[in-house]
């Protein structure tokens, strides 16, 4: 998910920015009104975490300019204002929720994720005759309901994000506990639980000693 992170504080800018990022998402940074309303024109963002108090044009400006101007891509508010009011003027102007400083890192993610769900839709995902409901998050084996962890999940949904595509245990890691301190061998562990839930969908976990992990279509092989 590309996210703009429009903060003019940046120390709260890079910590926000250095979580997210461990929580998969690819993150860009500015501190002005003026160059996130150019950086939105310029680029493409699946969501945008705006600021209010900016130094150079107030966030509620910069989110009228952007309306103004067709821009339809998700708008978080987040700001130390707590007044009714002021959340109210925030969603009127276009914003699609709004988050009080300070806020838990976690909630924030999960906000982000369900307002580009709600805005663009999730698609399935899929491999051979194993699919992930793209709303739901249920996992199936052709019309057969699997029973997953919600780290399981994790995975399953990183792995096929880029089917026939090696990545990393690191990356895995990083993907599907972010921060959290846990095990070295925690990867292997959860793919070594996900190829048994998996077992007869024609999806296969592969591991590359050195590389670290894909999954492809048995049927079609590393090409999927």
């Amino acid at each position: 998910m590309k996210l703009l992170v429009v903060e003019d504080d940046l120390d709260l800018g890079d910590a926000v920015a250095r979580m997210l990022q461990t929580r998969g998402f690819e993150v860009t940074r500015c501190a002005h009104g003026l160059e996130a309303i150019a950086m939105v024109r310029r680029g493409s963002f699946d969501a945008i975490l705006l600021d209010l108090n900016l130094p150079d044009k107030e966030g509620l400006e910069v989110l009228r300019t952007l309306r103004d101007g067709g821009c339809r891509t998700p708008v978080l508010v987040m700001t130390a204002r707590t007044a009714v009011h002021d959340r109210v003027l925030g969603l009127n102007e276009g914003a699609d929720d709004y988050l009080i400083k300070p806020f838990d890192i976690e909630e924030l993610a999960a906000r982000l994720k369900a307002l580009v769900r709600r805005a663009y839709g999730a698609a399935d995902m899929a491999c051979a005759s194993l699919r992930v409901d793209g709303t739901s998050g249920a996992v199936f084996r052709g019309h057969t309901p699997l029973e997953v962890s919600a780290r399981e999940l994790a995975l399953l949904k990183t792995l096929l994000a880029r089917p026939g595509q090696a990545m990393a245990k690191e990356e895995l890691h990083r993907a599907v506990f972010g921060d959290e301190v846990s095990g070295q061998d925690a990867v292997e562990v959860l793919v070594h639980r996900l190829r048994k839930r998996i077992q007869g969908s024609g999806a296969q976990l592969v591991t590359l000693r050195g590389v670290g992990y894909l999954i492809i279509d048995e049927s079609l092989g590393a090409a999927a």
